[in-house]
């Protein structure tokens, strides 16, 4: 079993930078595939960015192209994405997601952390 706790959300002006974590109790936390999804209000939860198991490679969103950056820390069980030039549609509540990357291919959600980008 593994649990995904978030954190670092809150209100960021537009134009500013944040950095949220994710933190996975449990072992073999290398062997996840792990991303952030987030949602906004009234829409449908999507895809920020993911970082696999092997090799740590990343894709992003195109939303969040250029302005984001997912990095993990194995040795920590830790997954982090740092956030610049922040813009009001950033907006929403961001979950940590984690897939295990062989065998059963189970997944996990973390209970998400709240982002608002407003003046």
């Amino acid at each position: 079993q593994v649990q995904l706790v978030e954190s670092g959300g809150g209100l960021v002006q537009p134009g500013g930078s944040l950095r949220l974590s994710c933190v996975a109790t449990g072992s073999d936390f290398d062997l996840y595939n792990m991303a952030w999804y987030r949602q906004a209000p009234g829409k449908q939860r999507e895809l920020v960015a993911s970082i696999q198991s092997v090799g740590s490679i990343t894709d992003y969103s195109s939303s969040v192209a250029g302005r984001a950056s997912i990095s993990r820390d194995n040795a920590k069980n830790m997954m982090h994405l740092q956030m610049h030039n922040l813009k009001p549609e950033d907006t929403g509540v961001y979950y940590c997601y984690g897939q295990f990357a062989y065998g059963n291919r189970r997944d996990y959600w973390g209970q998400g952390t709240q982002v608002t980008v407003s003046s």
